[in-house]
């Protein structure tokens, strides 16, 4: 078939001397200098760069049009595997069971209560979907009810910007209290009076800068917090016994904690222990002690401190639960007479909970693959505590387990209503070599009777990046490419932390080249294997999973039938020399500053997609993004698909669809958002048909 012409973007070569080193960037005008603006009214998006991302989609569109059909039924299969009028377990919290809820054919869900125990008497705190109608895009992120259940808060965001509007509602009238909150990260916490509501302040560059204190029913902000160095994340949270109120500061090496004890909620923060480059440590309050998740002391995988002091400094802390290489405390969760900690070896998790004698048992289950969380409580004095198992080929289960009896109840499974027979479905878990002799775990998903021939289309998953694990979970969103033929595989490549931090460690920094070459050894493994063939797999990653698409993209072209990049974090070595950007400073420590330190530079121009474009075969590529997007911005996908479009020796078309109304997550609704994962596939199921291949 002959495909139509994609838009033609206009060079305007831009020179960036840094470090003694010259760039040149014909691209670089696809940045609107008024981005800050943009993410609060996309409207104010500069004419011509408009004008630009409205042809990339309408030829977007064009070329796919044939897909159209396909994409429907996809959306239909995904959306008929969710139940429309699905509900959370309740959550008991004193007289209340909390819970959220969906109507049939909702977008958004409702929040409500009930009194505990009861199927009926359901009170509405907060109807999302009738809060979103007439908006473009919708999403709330935090949302809480306050310690004596008389007020809820909730904190929206209607343009993708994560810039979040925080409202308090006074339960008994049903009116909100006090003018909005302004300018607030999604992250917010009532102290356990409920006299206080403490909320995080996002700069005009998009950073979490202050906390502030205001009276839950209105008043004036006083400020408690301030972060100086722009390099650092923020987060306020309570202690599990609700005898502190918790600010985190941190990035993805160092951490801090700050305490303020409940009895004075006003009183200035304490540090608990001042900051350290590259130590790393989380702590609750569990009743007469403190709990400490720490990689001190070369603790790769962290292990738990204790300490009994008002203020758990370093020189407090006990080692409790020792470091153990290759066993990584993921986290706990504190209850009166029980500890939960989570556990990952091998790409495999388990729950151990230590009781206040110090006994000790596993949680665990029997799959070759699967991913165990736990869910938090509001509740402190309970034996109870939940978790949800899911595989690949296993729905949801919420379980409620009491830590005293160590009897589980199955209170909830996912219902897939169009049908699901795990017994058609086949999950392995297979280990590829790296070039390094590292095993790198693939977790694989098909239908019994696929074939293990190199006939069968597979879809290859990778992120890699800030330590996030890629579980190996349920998906009904995955089910429309398996049910069709298709093998899915996750590689859980380093740069994650599926075999525990140092996995992590082994993938940054002057170790990032390893994430990709594991991803690449991955795929080469499984054509080995007779599960593929080279050029009918299709890639797939998003955000920095994106950078992961570019940088194979560029170092094995022939091996992809086609890659999708979603929200693709492609302009590194730009992006990593811009201080105004949200997540600049705080990801120097993933990546390196190439400001000021030239082997940072260096490395960096050495994988960055975008700066790494050459003249070779590329193969059918698909990037998006959302123009409101403060985590990978618009023009990254714009600029880097120009680019492909540039240097591409062949004739694989070479896609951009921007979502001209979200951010970095894409559509806020449940329903649209799957459409945008519809078009992700039928490109994948088009590009390695091959039809359009000129003929």
């Amino acid at each position: 078939m002959t495909l139509p012409k994609p838009p033609v973007a206009t060079k305007k070569p831009h020179r960036i001397e840094q470090l003694g080193r010259v760039r040149t960037d014909d691209y670089a005008w696809m940045k609107d200098d008024n981005w800050q603006q943009v993410l609060r009214d996309p409207k104010a998006l500069r004419a011509d760069v408009r004008e630009h991302l409205e042809a990339e989609n309408a030829h977007t569109k064009a070329v796919l049009a044939g897909t159209e059909d396909l994409q429907a039924k996809l959306f239909a299969e995904m959306k008929g595997r969710i139940k429309e009028d699905d509900s959370s377990v309740p959550a008991p919290d004193g007289p209340f069971d909390y819970y959220v809820r969906y109507d049939l054919g909702a977008e958004h869900p409702v929040h409500g209560r009930r009194p505990r125990g009861a199927a009926e008497g359901e009170e509405v705190l907060l109807d999302e979907e009738a809060l979103s109608k007439g908006k473009a895009y919708f999403h709330v992120g935090g949302a809480h009810h306050s310690p004596d259940h008389k007020l809820y808060a909730w904190a929206a965001d209607e343009q993708g910007s994560e810039y979040y509007q925080v409202r308090v509602k006074d339960l008994a009238s049903g009116e909100e209290v006090g003018p909005p909150i302004e300018s607030a990260y999604g992250d917010f916490c009532f102290s356990p009076d409920s006299q206080w509501l403490f909320w995080i302040w996002r700069d005009e560059n998009a950073r979490p800068a202050k906390v502030f204190r205001r009276p839950a029913r209105g008043g004036e902000d006083t400020l408690v917090y301030e972060e100086k160095d722009e390099g650092m994340f923020l987060g306020v949270g309570v202690a599990a016994d609700d005898s502190h109120v918790l600010i985190h500061v941190g990035n993805q090496e160092t951490t801090e904690l700050w305490l303020i004890p409940a009895a004075d909620p006003t009183a200035q923060p304490v540090v608990a222990e001042p900051r350290q480059v590259g130590v790393k440590y989380a702590l609750d309050h569990w009743t007469d002690r403190w709990v400490i998740r720490t990689n001190a002391d070369d603790a790769v995988d962290f292990k738990l401190c204790v300490s009994e002091a008002a203020v758990p400094a370093r020189g407090t802390w006990r080692d409790w639960i020792p470091h153990r290489p290759g066993h990584y405390v993921v986290g706990f969760s504190a209850y009166a007479g029980h500890l939960v900690r989570a556990e990952r070896v091998n790409a495999l998790d388990t729950l151990v909970v230590t009781s206040r004698d110090g006994g000790e048992h596993v949680v665990a289950f029997d799959e070759e693959a699967y991913a165990l969380n736990l869910e938090g409580s509001y509740e402190y004095d309970t034996t109870v505590m939940r978790f949800v198992y899911q595989s690949p080929t296993t729905p949801r289960q919420w379980f409620d387990y009491d830590m005293a009896t160590r009897t589980r109840t199955l209170r909830k499974t996912q219902e897939v209503p169009s049908g699901h027979d795990p017994a058609r479905y086949v999950a392995k878990r297979l280990f590829a070599k790296a070039a390094d002799g590292a095993e790198v775990p693939i977790t694989l998903l098909m239908l019994k009777d696929t074939p293990q021939d190199g006939s069968a289309p597979v879809l290859l998953y990778g992120y890699g990046s800030y330590g996030h694990a890629m579980e190996p979970s349920f998906s009904i969103r995955n089910l429309s490419l398996v049910d069709r033929g298709w093998i899915w595989a996750t590689a859980h490549i380093r740069g994650g932390s599926d075999k525990g931090w140092g996995w992590f460690l082994d993938g940054r920094k002057e170790k990032k080249p390893n994430t990709f070459t594991d991803f690449i050894a991955c795929a080469e493994h499984l054509v080995a294997e007779g599960y593929a063939s080279k050029g009918r797999i299709a890639a797939y990653g998003g955000s920095a999973g994106g950078m992961l698409m570019g940088a194979v993209a560029n170092l094995r072209p022939d091996l992809w039938g086609a890659i999708i990049a979603a929200v693709p974090f492609v302009d590194v070595l730009n992006t990593m020399s811009d201080t105004t950007l949200p997540l600049t400073p705080p990801e120097w420590p993933e990546w390196g500053n190439p400001i000021e330190d030239a082997a940072a530079y260096d490395l960096i121009e050495s994988y960055s997609p975008y700066d790494r474009v050459s003249a070779q075969p590329y193969p059918p590529i698909l990037a998006t993004g959302g123009l409101s997007d403060p985590r990978v911005t618009y023009w990254e996908p714009q600029k880097w698909v120009a680019k492909l479009r540039d240097h591409t020796t062949g004739d694989a078309p070479i896609l951009l669809k921007i979502n001209m109304e979200a951010g970095h997550g894409g559509a806020s609704g449940r329903f649209d958002f799957l459409k945008e994962i519809a078009l992700d596939y039928a490109f994948a199921i088009w590009a390695l048909e091959g039809s359009w291949k000129a003929t």
